[in-house]
């Protein structure tokens, strides 16, 4: 739970910080990069049903193991952003560059063979080097990305109350 809490806040403190140059993008689109930070972990759907099971209500065969990549976050981006009746574009942006701040963030992480995922599949199924930044399951990039994301909160009211970034 920490480690999607940290991806969350992630793209939360990214898009925040982007939002002071993009006018358009308000906290309405900060809150969909934040949703788009989740899409690479649907995955974790696999730990409550069996590919066996979904092969049989889908009726074709099924892994969720390829959502985790570009390839799966693309098109779930493009789904979730053809459930919104306007701006369709945008949201797809939006979405998509959430996910990809947790697939960067996910390629930074330390593996035990030394390799990171897959990700890039489709393009490619090379494993980079991973540079073992940290491990998932470590308190600290949580308290980290907690104390990041508080200063782009303090950062963010004073720019909005001195007028310098425009309100949304």
């Amino acid at each position: 739970m920490a480690e999607l809490l940290s991806h969350v806040l992630i793209a939360y403190t990214l898009a925040t910080i982007a939002s002071w140059r993009l006018e358009w993008l308000t906290r309405r689109w900060v809150a969909i990069a934040m949703i788009g930070a989740l899409i690479p972990d649907v995955n974790r759907v696999g730990l409550f049903v069996s590919d066996a099971t979904l092969e049989r209500l889908v009726g074709v065969p099924v892994s969720v193991d390829a959502i985790h990549t570009l390839g799966g976050v693309v098109v779930l981006s493009g789904i979730g952003a053809m459930v919104l009746s306007a701006h369709q574009r945008r949201a797809f942006g939006v979405l998509l560059a959430g996910a990809l701040s947790h697939l960067l963030v996910d390629g930074l992480k330390a593996y035990a063979d030394g390799a990171a995922d897959a990700w890039l599949y489709p393009l490619t199924w090379y494993r980079h080097p991973t540079p073992n930044l940290y491990v998932s399951s470590d308190p600290t990039v949580l308290v980290v990305t907690v104390v990041g994301a508080l200063a782009v909160v303090v950062c963010d009211r004073i720019l909005r109350e001195r007028g310098l970034v425009a309100t949304s």
